[in-house]
């Protein structure tokens, strides 16, 4: 059980910070050190005697009563030892300060460096800039941070994501781009003057110049939210001037007709621009922009047009190869009463989403109702998975377009699970530090991204892209406060921590399945409390983890060792997923799933594995149908790689290499399309290689459902359409 003989203790850090007293941090650096219980417990006896008339100790003091014990008791090899443990932390921080070592480690080509983002190819120029650049951010950033949350980020215990970009500068992360009033009222990039434009080319191609300036101003990911709704008002323009057009030239019965016609050429060439521009654009960090276009509810023919032409355009691929569009990931909304069933009117769009999905992956799914319920109303993600919670201005209206997210700090839980051994009372103390630190490393990152100006980022603060317009001297706290911005606590590793306490197949226990809902909700809580304290929207965040699956273990590895089905794995399962390793069916991992999102509303994501469905579309409308009522936001990851030496299609083989065709070995990016969901967007690992637990984790990913029972589901599906 925990013990409480230090509680009254306070610790005095070399920094000046003041924290608990922790026992459970000797106690494991004994253990390491090889002492026995019996003199591990004469150890804090005499500690306890020491202290028990104090408030305070320094750690100093605490390093000075180690090394005495340990020289008093002949442990001198442990001293030893001991002592280089101490050394090794100072030069690891001495290492991770200097601005020098850091451009050597990524000259030296470090995995974990290069690879950290799969969307960042490190062999261009302006990606080894980016690299170069934000490789000495990290050095000062450290020093920058506050001496506790520097440290815990380094040891692992806290992960503070973008370091490369953040705190160095005062930017921000994700956001919902406000395209409705910059494309209406105009506005400025470089040396132009932007005017409102006269078509839905123009339209598309102003919004493509948004995305590239977005992008290059922050960190994170952007979305355009009901892109069909938005757009739609200039393809309105070109369906007048083809009307004015054929007023002169189109006998009158066929005027409309002949409008119509020319109005979906120019939709299908403007939406088919726009994929192509987004995935030809290079942001200043060095990559395409992270990008989600998010559509669906629209019911005009015009917004009809537009949802039907991204899916076309998604569905017949890029260049003479018709390779699979990484970006912009696609997000179409499911609403009840407008395209869930059959009889309503915009289903033939659904059909051809579902094509879209089972060719391409995207589009992922929202589901209006649940999303609502789940965040308070409907809107996009910020990027692949973080969603705001509803706010309304101080007219009452609810905003959503033009709110960002200031960044992100995750904690390690499968850590704090190791730790404790089994004690779950000890767990929760450690949670409780854990948690202090990751609350001062986010107020932190509230306060440094205040320190922005708006003439630091003019098309966020100045031109309409965070939604309001304010002159050079404005705060831009305007835009933060009151809790329109949120701040994102981030998590990685449920499955691990349910493991720790309950064993490796734990899914399917109650009490295990309770325990992880409670450390979400407790995630939740202290989310709540720190809001209400300071006016911003703390939040909780599902952490895609997409190279901190990999950082974290390997952190842990070296603490721990190889730890059966925790650490063994070489990789932490992404925040509440189902162990991937394993077979649930998508409606038992769905169900198992469908209880974080109501705590961790900030940022989710559910997806679920599945063959080739192309000849068997209705297997995936049955979930998707299934789901509507269970999850807010959905995901499908299905075979769609291609071999262009043999013209296999389907899964390619997972080696250590990479991936290759199974049916002749090829493994040349040239010559092969594999797009696998590195988290909560789509990547492309034989071109870009992601970071080796990634690697790992994608490889280990089963099924969720096997191809006779998408056989099965697909012919329930059409006999229950057909008697309906």
């Amino acid at each position: 059980m925990f013990d409480k003989t230090f509680a009254h203790l306070n610790v005095i850090k070399n920094s000046g910070d003041k924290t608990k007293f922790y026992k459970y941090k000797i106690d494991f650096v004994l253990n390491q050190l090889g002492i026995s219980k019996e003199d591990n417990k004469r150890f804090f006896e005499r500690l306890n005697l020491f202290t028990k008339d104090q408030e305070e100790i320094t750690s100093s003091h605490i390093h000075d009563f180690i090394i005495q014990f340990l020289e008093e008791n002949d442990f001198l090899d442990a001293k030893e030892q001991y002592l280089k443990y101490e050394q090794k932390d100072i030069e690891k921080f001495k290492k991770a300060t200097d601005v020098k070592a850091r451009i050597d480690q990524l000259f030296n080509r470090y995995d974990r460096v290069v690879h950290e983002n799969a969307n960042k190819d490190s062999n261009v120029f302006n990606t080894q800039r980016d690299l170069e650049a934000g490789a000495a951010s990290k050095a000062i950033g450290l020093q920058m941070l506050p001496p506790l949350v520097a440290k815990a980020h380094l040891r692992g215990d806290i992960h503070w994501h973008d370091l490369d970009y953040s705190p160095a500068t005062p930017e921000t992360n994700c956001c919902l781009v406000d395209f409705a009033e910059m494309l209406n009222n105009g506005f400025k990039i470089g040396n132009a003057e932007v005017k409102s434009p006269r078509s839905i080319q123009t339209a598309t191609a102003q919004v493509s110049q948004i995305i590239a300036n977005v992008a290059s101003l922050q960190y994170g990911g952007l979305s355009f939210d009901r892109a069909d709704e938005v757009l739609a008002p200039f393809a309105e323009i070109n369906y007048e001037k083809h009307l004015k057009t054929a007023s002169e030239w189109v006998e009158e019965d066929k005027r409309e007709e002949y409008a119509k016609d020319r109005t979906k050429k120019d939709i299908f060439d403007a939406m088919q621009s726009l994929e192509y521009e987004i995935n030809t654009l290079y942001s200043s960090q060095g990559q395409t922009p992270f990008t989600t276009v998010s559509f669906g509810l629209g019911t005009s023919w015009i917004e009809k047009e537009i949802q039907k032409d991204i899916l076309r355009i998604r569905i017949k691929g890029l260049g003479k190869e018709r390779r699979t569009a990484i970006f912009p990931k696609l997000i179409y909304v499911l609403k009840k009463g407008l395209n869930l069933n059959p009889n309503d009117e915009n289903y033939d769009v659904k059909e051809l989403a579902i094509e879209c999905a089972t060719k391409r992956m995207y589009p992922d799914i929202l589901m209006y109702d649940k999303l609502c319920e789940i965040t308070g109303d409907f809107k996009a993600p910020m990027g692949c998975r973080s969603f705001l919670p509803k706010w309304t201005d101080e007219n009452g209206k609810a905003v959503n377009a033009g709110r960002m997210n200031l960044g992100v700090v995750t904690v390690n839980l499968p850590r704090i699970a190791l730790l404790a051994k089994g004690d779950m009372d000890l767990f929760w103390h450690i949670f409780e530090e854990k948690l202090g630190i990751v609350h001062q490393a986010m107020a932190y990152r509230i306060e440094r991204t205040k320190e922005a100006k708006p003439d630091n980022a003019p098309l966020l603060y100045k031109y309409g892209a965070f939604g309001k317009r304010l002159k050079s001297t404005d705060s831009v706290d305007e835009l933060f406060r009151n809790e329109r911005a949120t701040v994102s606590l981030g998590y990685i590793g449920l499955y691990e921590v349910g493991t720790a306490f309950f064993g490796p197949d734990w899914e399917s226990n109650q009490e295990a399945h309770d325990f992880t809902v409670s450390i979400v909700a407790e995630l939740n809580r202290l989310c709540r409390v720190w809001s209400k304290e300071s006016g911003y929207h703390y939040s909780l965040y599902s952490t895609p983890a997409e190279s901190l699956t990999d950082t974290f273990a390997q952190d842990d590895i070296e603490k721990f060792g190889k730890v059966k089905d925790i650490t063994d794995k070489e990789y932490y399962t992404n925040s509440f997923h189902y162990d991937v390793r394993k077979r649930p069916n998508p409606f038992e991992k769905l169900t198992f799933e469908e209880a974080y999102p109501h705590y961790a509303s900030a940022g989710f994501i559910h997806y679920c594995e599945y063959p080739n469905l192309k000849q068997n579309p209705k297997a995936l409308e049955a979930v998707w149908d299934w789901a509507y009522d269970h999850v807010g936001y959905l995901g499908t990851n299905t075979s769609i790689d291609k071999c262009f030496k043999c013209g296999f299609k389907g899964e390619f083989e997972a080696t250590a290499r990479g991936f290759k065709c199974p049916q002749c070995g090829n493994h040349d990016p040239k010559y092969c399309d594999v797009v696998k969901r590195t988290c909560g967007y789509l990547g492309n690992p034989q071109a870009r290689p992601m970071v080796h637990g990634r690697h790992v984790e994608i490889s280990s990913r089963q099924k969720n459902m096997s191809k006779g029972m998408v056989e099965s589901v697909a012919h329930e599906e059409t006999a229950k359409q057909s008697k309906a």
